[in-house]
């Protein structure tokens, strides 16, 4: 069976399995984000030498940078379980109280998407974050009584894509704040290679290069790129990967050397061709290309404003110069002046 995936990428069950073996276990073995790094040691080695939790922490920045692999190190270099859920899981407070209650005593609690967390469950953490305290209203009306829980030391780690959905109250509550910012090239490379020699790959630098310059600046797309490789050149009787095998995957990918894939060039192409360039609102822009606002904004979005293809303006999105250059086309008067 195939499954698809959060950046409508279809991936097998045995990627995901794959995708557990390549991931980092230790500071050591990750690659990139060095001031996050760095902070992250310092944070840790404190909390060891006062003999108490590490702070809550929160972590942002654009899907597949390694946030929950981030957390998944803190917790191994602590020597604490992690409990891993999500906001779209915690429906209810009961969710989040049930989760809370079965933590022990120095365990991190992993939440991920955690701008879509609702209003009445963040209110439920901060106390539980601040005071370890768990708070639960039993009853309705004039009969309805707090009963209030002690709650083991825990460390809250949370990841999102889009921090400025956080309400103030909840952000505040984080003894600290990382962004992870977009790879460059040279650490794309660097976990190529290294995934290709956990899957015991032969490949040519120049095939790692040519992955890596098509991956976003993204390890997530890097490796699921290497992979796609890896199985045309299997099909075709190559035992080595090879530049030339490269290039002929990621062009049956339909992905290009600047990491456009279908659905990004049709997105620029609508901005483009159906809106003069735009600018064009997001909802019209999402009914017109038939994707999810979401997925425009969490996996579209950031890198085409990364690579200057797009501009956000208060009336809305706008595709710049360098983006009809890439498409061949000629930009409009009104938009000629665009980044």
């Amino acid at each position: 069976m195939i499954n698809q995936n959060n950046n409508g990428s279809k991936s097998k069950p045995e990627d995901r399995t794959l995708d557990q073996a390549l991931r980092p276990h230790a500071f050591e073995e990750y690659i990139g984000q060095e001031k996050t790094k760095a902070n992250l040691k310092i944070l840790i080695e404190a909390a060891k030498k006062r003999g108490e939790p590490i702070d809550h922490l929160l972590l942002y920045g654009p899907a597949g940078l390694g946030k929950t692999t981030l957390a998944y190190i803190m917790a191994r270099e602590i020597g604490a379980n992690i409990r891993i859920t999500s906001g779209p899981a915690i429906e209810k407070v009961g969710d989040l109280a049930s989760i809370l209650t079965n933590l022990n005593s120095g365990d991190v609690l992993f939440i991920d998407e955690a701008h879509r967390l609702n209003k009445s469950v963040e209110e439920i953490l901060y106390p539980a974050m601040e005071n370890r305290l768990l708070h639960i209203i039993i009853g309705k009306g004039p009969s309805a009584r707090t009963l209030q829980l002690d709650l083991p030391p825990f460390s809250l780690i949370a990841a999102t894509t889009r921090v400025g959905l956080l309400s103030n109250p909840l952000r505040s509550r984080f003894g600290a704040t990382f962004r992870l910012d977009f790879y460059t090239l040279e650490d794309i490379e660097n976990i190529l290679r290294r995934s290709a020699g956990l899957m015991s790959l032969q490949t040519e630098s120049d095939a790692l290069k040519e992955i890596a310059v098509s991956s976003r600046f993204t390890p997530r797309v890097a490796n699921r790129l290497l992979k796609r490789v890896r199985d045309y050149a299997e099909v075709k009787g190559e035992e080595t990967i090879t530049r030339q095998a490269a290039e002929k995957a990621l062009a049956l990918l339909e992905v290009d050397r600047l990491g456009l894939e279908s659905t990004d060039r049709r997105l620029i192409e609508t901005i483009i061709k159906k809106f003069n360039g735009g600018p064009v609102g997001l909802q019209a822009l999402a009914a017109a290309t038939s994707e999810e606002l979401d997925t425009i904004e969490d996996i579209n979005e950031p890198y085409l404003l990364q690579i200057g293809f797009l501009q956000r303006t208060p009336r809305g999105r706008v595709a710049t110069k360098f983006a009809y250059k890439h498409l061949g086309l000629t930009p409009p008067p009104e938009n000629e002046n665009l980044l």
